[in-house]
C-alpha cells in the first residue's frame, strides 16, 4: 500500500506540485479499482470518491439490482476500512444505529455498545423504510461526526461516510426522508441500468467463481485518507468562484419553478465538493466548469418544485440544470 506525505508547506496551506499530483492520482487509482467492479459508471464512482474527499455522504436512488450494495462494499474494500451494513425496517431503533449502553453484571456497570454507525463506510440500505425517530438518529451522526447516547456524546472517528439507498417507485410501506435528512447528503446519484455489453460482462463474472469484490486490492489506507482529505482542504477557491456559487443559490431561491430554493448549506457542499473534484483532476484550485459538473448532482434533491414547475412538467434536475446554464460564469 502505497503511503501519501502531505508536505509541510501543505500543512500551512500551500500545495506543492507534488502533493498535487500525488494526491490526485491516488484519487483516480481509487476510482478506477471500484471501477472495475462498477463498471460502465465512471461518472458516479467518480462522485462517490469526490464525496468521500470532500467529508460527505451519499444517497443513491434507484432501481432493486443496479449494483447500490456492491458500490458501496467496493468503496471501502478500495480504502482499506471499517464497513457496516444497516438494513432500514420498520422495526429498527434508534439503539440499533448508534448503540446502547448494557448492564454488565460481573462489574456491576453498564458498558456501552457501540453500533454499526461508529466505522468508516456506513451503508444505510433502503434508509426511507425506516421511521423518522430512526432516521432521525442519523442527523447528529452525519453532520457533527458524533452520537449521543444516554446523554453522553462519543466522537465517530474519521474518515467517515454514509452511503444511502433507496427506491425511488416503492412507497407502500415508506417513510420519505425529511427535507432536512435530504439536505445532509452531499449528494445525490443513481447508477441506471447498465449498458448491454457491461451487462452481459457482468453475466460472464457471475459464472465465475471469484467474488468480484475479491479482485478489488487496497490503494490506500485510513491514514493515507486522511492525508488527502487534508489537502482537498487546502484547494483554493477564488473570490469570483464563491461568488458563482452564491449567484446560483439565489437564482435558485428567485425561480418561480421551486417552492424551495437551496440553503446555504448547499453551497458549502458544492464548494467542498468542488474543491475535491479540482484536486482530483490535478489542480489546487477550483474552477467554474468544477461547479457545473457537480451543480446537479449537490443541488437537485435540495430543492423543491413550486405547484408552477409540477404543473409545467419540471424536475429539480431540469430546473437545476436551467440554473447552471443561465446564471453567468465568472470570467479571468
Amino acid at each position: 500500500m502505497e503511503s501519501v506525505h502531505i508536505t509541510e508547506a501543505a500543512v500551512q496551506g500551500r500545495l506543492t506540485e507534488p502533493d498535487i499530483q500525488q494526491v490526485g492520482r491516488l484519487a483516480r487509482d481509487i476510482v478506477a479499482a471500484v471501477g472495475g467492479v462498477i463498471r460502465d459508471k465512471q461518472e458516479v464512482v467518480e462522485s462517490c470518491v469526490v464525496a468521500l474527499l470532500a467529508g460527505g455522504h451519499v444517497i443513491l436512488e434507484d432501481f432493486p439490482g443496479v449494483g447500490k450494495t456492491m458500490l458501496a462494499k467496493s468503496m471501502a474494500r478500495a480504502i482499506h476500512c471499517r464497513f457496516k451494513r444497516i438494513q432500514f425496517t420498520p422495526d429498527l431503533l434508534p439503539g440499533d444505529v448508534t448503540g446502547v449502553n448494557i448492564f454488565n453484571q460481573k462489574s456491576a456497570e453498564f458498558e456501552f455498545r457501540p453500533g454499526p454507525i461508529f466505522a468508516n463506510v456506513v451503508l444505510a440500505d433502503e434508509i426511507n423504510r425506516a421511521s423518522p425517530k430512526t432516521q432521525s438518529s442519523l442527523l447528529e451522526c452525519m453532520q457533527e461526526r458524533q452520537a449521543t447516547v444516554d446523554a453522553v456524546t462519543r466522537s465517530i472517528e474519521p474518515p467517515f461516510m454514509v452511503i444511502a439507498t433507496q427506491n425511488p417507485i416503492e412507497y407502500e410501506g415508506t417513510f420519505p426522508l425529511p427535507e432536512a435528512q435530504l439536505d445532509r447528503f452531499m449528494m445525490r446519484l443513481s447508477l441506471g441500468y447498465p449498458s448491454a455489453d457491461e451487462e452481459a460482462g457482468l453475466l460472464a463474472d457471475q459464472t465465475m467463481a471469484i467474488d468480484p469484490l475479491e479482485r478489488i486490492q487496497p490503494v490506500v489506507g485510513v491514514t493515507q485518507v486522511l492525508a488527502m482529505v487534508e489537502a482537498v482542504a487546502r484547494v483554493s477557491t477564488a473570490p469570483s468562484i464563491r461568488r458563482y456559487v452564491v449567484d446560483l443559490l439565489t437564482a435558485s431561491r428567485a425561480d418561480n419553478e421551486l417552492y424551495l430554493g437551496a440553503s446555504p448549506r448547499a453551497g458549502i457542499a458544492l464548494l467542498r465538493a468542488a474543491k475535491a473534484l479540482a484536486l482530483l483532476r490535478g489542480r489546487d484550485f477550483v474552477v467554474p466548469q468544477d461547479i457545473k459538473d457537480l451543480g446537479v448532482r449537490v443541488l437537485s434533491h435540495r430543492v423543491i418544485l413550486s405547484p408552477d414547475g409540477r404543473l409545467h412538467g419540471k424536475t429539480p434536475e431540469a430546473v437545476v440544470r436551467k440554473l447552471l446554464d443561465t446564471v453567468p460564469v465568472p470570467t479571468g
